[in-house]
């Protein structure tokens, strides 16, 4: 430590931790091991034993934390605030179709299905969400604003949230039919929102380079088309 504190090339702390004696008693218990210093007699005459070889350390150390009430979680987030300036989780925003499978990986999914679909514009079909014309078609349904508006306001106050119980990995996924124009046009918006909020995502488009599911979209349609004449009779 010395040594290391005369290079001045780096701040330099020793951390100990510690913990009550019955505490660690109860916990060799737990896990059925026997304390190294006393393999042949209670567990508190190796604890007694170590507590003296350490005491030097202990004194000399920079960080004293007892962590006899702690649990494991509530450890990392003592560590974060004393040796980190900042923690923020790896943030993806992801984009996907559901017609080929929900992402398993997602903390956070939105359907965002009942925006209106570019697929049944022809001029628009082989386009995605990353074009212009695409985006200006979603854009224009009346709820786009409002539901996006609610949804930023969602990640921006459940986000830090996920890095202060230490998430390293934070995956929030968009998803629409094939995956190709609304969910991307979504996620790509979504991240403007949170970068100008001061947030950093990563994009991926799981199926944009992904063939048109036609007859899913079709049967999709036909559906939605059942369900209006229905919902016409009954009323």
């Amino acid at each position: 430590m010395e040594t290391l504190h005369a290079r001045g090339e780096s701040q330099v702390a020793m951390l100990f931790l510690d913990c009550a004696g019955a505490v660690l008693e109860r916990r060799y218990a737990e896990t059925r091991r026997r304390h190294p210093l006393a393999l042949d007699r209670p567990a508190s005459d190796g604890i007694a034993r170590e507590r003296e070889l350490l005491e030097p350390l202990r004194r000399a150390a920079d960080h004293v934390i007892d962590t006899s009430d702690m649990t494991s979680n509530a450890l990392q987030q003592e560590m974060r605030r004393r040796f980190s300036e900042s923690f923020e989780s790896t943030l993806t925003l992801l984009s996907f179709g559901f017609a080929r499978g929900v992402p398993r990986n997602a903390d956070l999914m939105f359907d965002m299905r009942f925006l209106q679909n570019p697929y049944w514009d022809e001029s628009l079909r082989e386009l995605t969400g990353l074009d212009e014309a695409v985006r200006d078609h979603v854009r224009a349904d009346p709820l786009f604003e409002t539901v996006l508006g609610q949804i930023e306001t969602l990640l921006r106050t459940v986000l830090p949230r996920y890095s202060e119980d230490g998430k390293a990995y934070v995956t929030v996924a968009f998803g629409c039919t094939g995956g190709r124009h609304r969910s991307v046009c979504v996620t790509e918006e979504i991240a403007k929102r949170l970068r100008a909020a001061g947030f950093s995502p990563t994009i991926a488009h799981r199926n944009l380079e992904s063939v048109q599911l036609d007859a899913y979209e079709n049967r999709r349609r036909s559906e939605r088309s059942d369900n209006e004449g229905r919902g016409a009779l009954s009323s």
